[in-house]
């Protein structure tokens, strides 16, 4: 028989139901120009015109083809470049699974890629879903669920890789379902849920991924498959967030190869492979074919071939035929029974010319052989269950004897199994348990049902035979096995195990890691249960059940990073968060900075001004006159319960068990280290509601250390913690003519010292209507306010100040100006002035630790050795002796010795923050010192300069040390 190829067929003798034969197209794989139909794949467009080889494989260059119809398979991986304007050319996708596009190209790569050079204009999102019940995989199972689950009231998502729904059974020939042809039957319940508005019916989708609490993720490929370019907005690729109450999990299977010599050749395919690509695209896969299976799944399939005249012989390694068996001998089919397939033959093309059938004995040895002419082999050793996402949840699996596969071992909770996924091969079976898991589903979250279930002829199932390894013909020794092919796409062999089990090896997860089995593109879908399969063969006394599997992991497929990343990529990667009043500082032509996740005003240049004279102005306004800044960016986070003080006493270094309603007070958190983790003012709104500020970028980290000491420790305390950074805008009004702006802005407030003293707080409504809290707190050390109002009211608030304070001046700083300001004062910038080694008392904050309290976080690491050392680096402020000098942030401090000394030296700290000082009339900064407190006018030298800059150790506060002007007075 002469050596023939793949073929499209006639309509008329097969159709392929997934393929529009009137929207004819053009593609290109690798290099040759092909006509393909809108619906076909890579794949079925290459076998179509008679292109069977792939590529070469990874390690070894050994030529491969086409294996599978689906995702599993490992050979076909191509670059992709669609004729689309504004895409991307995407590389290894898994051919079978990408839908051709007029004028696509697409190149098989030896399996392994790389990244994308360009940048991806394409747009991707994600959504949130919240199903009664969720249903993966919407072939004939996962259908019958879903139509139960939406007929009884429930709200259905419905999720399918494929472009069309009814799985495998799509095209099958003779399959019957309620009396109708299945396609019949699939198109009316795929209409029927598409008319429900409770049910959501999504293809091109993939589940990829399950979690906690029935949480799930799934990518839907929406706009690849077609021709024209979408608008913009509508995204390419959506993930999906799901949170289900319950979970039918009808995945169904894949089939298994078997591994004998030869067994990765071009033409040699999964006999489901040959006929989805004949049922669902029309696409014969050879001319002259032979099955080799362990099943009974092969059968319709060569029922079919020898109807239409393709089908040499079915090798069938079972000795005593199944009833299936015996009824495809009485329709004509030739079976070679109690044989294997144990070698296969190329030509100079490298494929398959023919196959070498041996006898097969009752010990596993090899009998007389034959010869077979064949074009092609299809393959069948049984079907492993998809248990992916079960096992994904710690999910328990065991291994079938009956089904020859490992099956779910102990549900979970929440879950229901369909079909295939079960170990039902049946038709009928898949159909029964597929409508009673969508009942059971459905009546799980309160909606009563009434199964019906869906009916099909009666089918009947023959033992699978125990088979994965068919001996080597060439002895037993390593090398006759260097052509057993157990994992395709990781060029793995049986001699690969051989060498893991002989270096004493045992454990599955072991020699996966020493072969590299199961860790490539398709994650062991095919080559995994035969791996177990040959070490139960060469571990004596180690059989399939007690091997088990390897755990498997998201994601069940490949996944894009972009697609992942959604809207958060380019400028949206790291969100950019804007104050209320982000439109008046651009009208103000503010130079931003950020500050955390916040865009903040760093200063605010006027015509002509350099960046250092518009700072300087600010601050001199600020100490001198009014100045105002945007102060929205703080942390926010209210504390309410009757046991909020108690909480915040545990929290904070020192006490707020008896501050007052009405007041304020600065608190310092550290770590259980001791270390300074966080700080800010807390305001007591009531006797069990306190308003906690934090730093701008700590307020994440804060609110998620006061839920993990509530939940871990203390959840017997009454507290509840919101996040409401966003929901108040504030101003701060500071200088010593702060009183007099606020009087124009609440008249009715009493602004006198003695009437509104520091660390109080008033609720009131200002005169132009605005509801707001007006705190005396400052972080400058000048008499200042600091107004909170709803949001909303942010722009609104922002130009009030601004009215109110034209007369006196009033001038916006930004953040330079506040870092002067403060360092002036001494006061600590967390995580600038620290470093997550420095205690309260190394920053000149041991006023803020209690020696009343009981206990607090932090409290036992200061009784530590480490905490009494002298050298301790503590925080103090620096003055260069010639008053002009600048250096950088961080600039390393040493003493004079160890200027001239040998490199390397022992540094005695480092700049925190340096600065030009107006109040001071001198540049400034601070610096971390070892010992630093007790070192006060001692010099040290930053020699990262030319000549070493010279400081002198000073207090840490520079400016007003008796702070006289914190009430305003000059």
């Amino acid at each position: 028989m002469t050596t023939g190829t793949s073929f499209r067929v006639a309509a008329d003798v097969v159709p392929g139901v997934v393929v529009d034969r009137h929207d004819a197209v053009e593609v290109t794989i690798d290099g040759h120009t092909m006509p393909a139909y809108r619906g076909d794949t890579v794949t079925s467009a290459l076998l179509a015109n008679g292109y069977r080889r792939v590529g070469d494989s990874i390690y070894l260059g050994r030529p491969r083809g086409v294996l599978a119809c689906g995702i599993e398979d490992p050979n076909s991986l191509v670059t992709v470049t669609r004729a689309k304007a504004n895409t991307i050319s995407e590389t290894m996708l898994i051919g079978p699974t990408v839908e051709v596009t007029n004028n696509m190209v697409a190149d098989h790569v030896q399996g392994i890629g790389k990244l994308a050079e360009t940048a991806d204009p394409e747009y991707y999102d994600y959504t949130y879903e919240h199903p009664d019940v969720l249903v993966v995989g919407a072939g004939p199972a996962g259908l019958a669920a879903a139509l139960q689950a939406s007929r009884a009231g429930a709200r259905v998502l419905i999720l399918d890789e494929r472009a069309t729904f009814g799985g495998n059974l799509v095209g099958t020939p003779e399959a019957v379902i309620d009396g109708k042809p299945a396609d019949t039957w699939i198109a009316e319940t795929v209409a029927e849920l598409q008319a429900n508005d409770d049910v959501t019916l999504l293809g091109r989708t993939t589940v990829f991924g399950a979690y906690e609490n029935n949480y799930f993720m799934a990518t839907q490929r929406r706009t690849d498959h077609l021709d024209e370019q979408v608008p913009f907005g509508v995204s390419r690729e959506r993930t999906l967030h799901i949170r289900a109450k319950q979970v039918v999990l009808a995945t169904g299977s894949h089939e298994r190869p078997i591994v004998f010599k030869n067994n990765d050749r071009p033409g040699i395919m999964l006999a489901s492979g040959i006929a989805g690509y004949l049922n669902r695209y029309g696409v014969l896969a050879g001319s002259s074919i032979a099955l080799f299976t362990t099943n009974d799944s092969v059968y319709p399939l060569a029922r079919q071939l020898a109807e239409l005249g393709h089908l040499v012989a079915v090798v069938d390694v079972r000795t005593e035929l199944s009833e299936v068996a015996l009824q495809a001998v009485a329709a004509g089919v030739n079976i070679i029974s109690a044989s294997v397939v144990c070698d296969t033959a190329c030509n100079d093309q490298d494929e398959l010319t023919g196959i070498t059938v041996a006898e097969y004995l009752d010990d596993g040895a090899l009998g007389a052989t034959r010869r077979l002419e064949v074009d092609t082999l299809g393959v069948s050793g049984g079907w492993s269950p998809v248990i992916h996402l079960h096992s994904q949840r710690q999910g328990k699996v065991a291994w079938d004897h009956e089904v020859q596969g490992f099956v779910i071992g102990q549900p979970r909770a929440d879950f229901h199994y369909a079909g295939s996924v079960t170990g039902s091969l049946m038709l009928g079976e898949a159909l029964a348990n597929g409508a009673h898991a969508g009942a059971a589903a459905a009546d799980a979250t309160g909606h009563f049902s009434f199964v019906e279930e869906p009916v099909a002829a009666a089918g009947h199932r023959g033992p699978v035979a125990a088979l994965r390894m068919v001996a080597s013909p060439d002895g037993e020794d390593a090398e006759a096995y260097a052509n057993h092919f157990v994992d395709l796409h990781r060029d793995q062999t049986v001699a690969d195990v051989l060498r893991a089990t002989g270096a004493g090896m045992s454990s599955v997860e072991h020699i996966k890691r020493y072969t590299s089995i199961s860790t490539g593109n398709d994650q062991g879908k095919t080559g995994a249960v035969n791996a177990i399969g040959v070490m139960s063969e060469l571990l004596d006394g180690h059989t399939m059940d007690d091997i088990g599997t390897t755990t498997f992991r998201a994601p069940y497929s490949p996944i894009s990073y972009v697609g992942l990343a959604g809207r958060q990529r380019g400028k949206l990667f790291d969100p950019l968060r804007k104050t209320a009043m982000d439109r008046a500082h651009e009208e103000l032509g503010a130079v931003f900075e950020m500050a955390g996740e916040w865009r903040r005003a760093s200063y605010y240049p006027r015509a002509g001004e350099t960046k250092a004279q518009a700072i300087r102005r600010e601050t001199i306004a600020a100490r001198n006159g009014v100045g105002m800044i945007d102060s929205s960016t703080l942390g926010k986070i209210e504390i309410r319960g009757k046991d909020s003080a108690e909480f915040l006493n545990r929290i904070y270094t020192n006490g707020f068990l008896k501050l007052a309603v009405g007041r304020g007070r600065y608190g310092v958190m550290t770590g259980v280290n001791g270390k300074v983790f966080d700080d800010g003012v807390t305001l007591r709104l009531a006797e069990d509601r306190f308003f906690m500020h934090t730093t701008s970028g700590g307020a994440q980290r804060v609110l998620n250390w006061l839920e993990n000491w509530h939940q871990t420790e203390w959840s017997h305390l009454d507290a509840t913690f919101t996040s409401v950074s966003e929901q108040f805008s504030t101003v701060a009004v500071s200088g010593p003519k702060a009183r007099r702006v606020m009087e124009q802005l609440a008249t009715d407030v009493d602004f006198a010292t003695e009437a509104f003293e520091f660390m109080e707080f008033r609720h009131t409504t200002l005169d132009n209507g605005i509801p707001a809290r007006i705190s005396r707190i400052s972080f400058t050390g000048e008499l200042s306010y600091e107004l909170a109002v709803p949001t909303q009211y942010g722009r609104a608030l922002w130009d009030a100040v601004a009215q109110a304070g034209a007369s006196y001046d009033i001038t916006p700083y930004g953040l330079e100006a506040q870092r002067i300001l403060r360092a002036e004062k001494g006061f600590v910038i967390v995580g600038q002035d620290t470093d997550g080694t420095n205690s309260p008392q190394d920053v000149g904050m041991d006023w803020v630790v209690s020696k009343l309290k009981q206990d607090f976080l932090g409290k036992r690491s200061y009784a530590l050795d480490d905490f009494q050392r002298d050298d301790r680096e503590e925080l103090v402020a620096i003055m260069a002796t010639d008053q002009i000098s600048l250096v950088r942030d961080g600039a390393a401090l040493v003493t004079a010795e160890d200027l001239d000394a040998p490199r390397p030296v022992a540094t005695s700290g480092h700049v925190t923050g340096y600065y030009e000082s107006a109040a001071l009339g001198r540049t400034f900064g601070l610096a971390l010192v070892r010992g630093g407190s007790k070192r006060i006018g001692e010099k040290l030298y930053a020699p990262a300069y030319d000549p070493p800059v010279e400081f002198e150790i000073t207090p840490l506060v520079s400016f007003d040390p008796e702070g006289t002007r914190r009430d305003g007075q000059r």
